[in-house]
């Protein structure tokens, strides 16, 4: 069989598949307009993670019976450059430290009341949690949360993903593409920190 034999067969063939998916889902599928939506989807998705400065920003209030750190690397009024990516305009950022707290922090799962599924959420504290036990708590838990860094988290049953002891401080910056200013975030872990020297 020649080449313009074999070239018209896989035009055929090409040719039917499409018509074939037209006809069972009643969709073009050259149609530009599928693409469009999942763009428009995509860019929805990607709005509904951003936070402004006053979303990142607290009261300053702290959980009761959280400990102040003994010994932390990075002391209250120091600067250092976060180096996590938590929300928009966090990595890079000069903060200064506002509070250094020794505690358990965890990775979490959740659903907002609104149906909003979110994923390793970084980071809750373990006096951020409804009724804790007092020993560190293990991946698969579920736990009920008591903060509210982001909307619709307070009161939401959660999964732990992870869990770590170790020093969170809380930090005031500007964001790296804004220039908002944010205060008293919470929280980054002392890994997620570096020296501003």
């Amino acid at each position: 069989m020649s080449i313009k034999k074999w070239v018209s067969l896989g035009i055929i063939y090409v040719v039917a598949v499409f018509a074939a998916f037209a006809i069972i889902t009643g969709q073009n599928p050259l149609a530009s307009g599928e693409m469009e939506h999942d763009e428009h989807a995509d860019e929805n998705e990607h709005e509904g993670m951003e936070h402004s400065a006053e979303e990142m920003s607290s009261s300053g209030d702290i959980p009761a019976g959280l400990q102040e750190a003994k010994d932390p690397i990075f002391e209250i009024g120091s600067e250092a450059i976060i180096s996590a990516d938590h929300m928009p305009g966090m990595d890079g950022a000069v903060a200064e430290v506002s509070g250094a707290f020794d505690t358990t922090v965890y990775t979490v799962s959740y659903t907002t009341e609104d149906g909003q599924e979110i994923e390793n959420h970084k980071w809750v504290i373990h006096e951020e949690l409804e009724n804790p036990d007092a020993a560190l708590l293990d991946p698969g838990t579920e736990v009920v949360l008591n903060a509210d860094h982001m909307e619709g988290m307070d009161g939401a049953h959660a999964e732990i993903d992870s869990a770590d002891e170790t020093t969170v401080y809380m930090v005031d910056f500007e964001t790296t593409d804004t220039g908002e200013e944010v205060q008293y975030h919470k929280w980054v872990t002392e890994e997620e920190l570096a020296p501003a020297d």
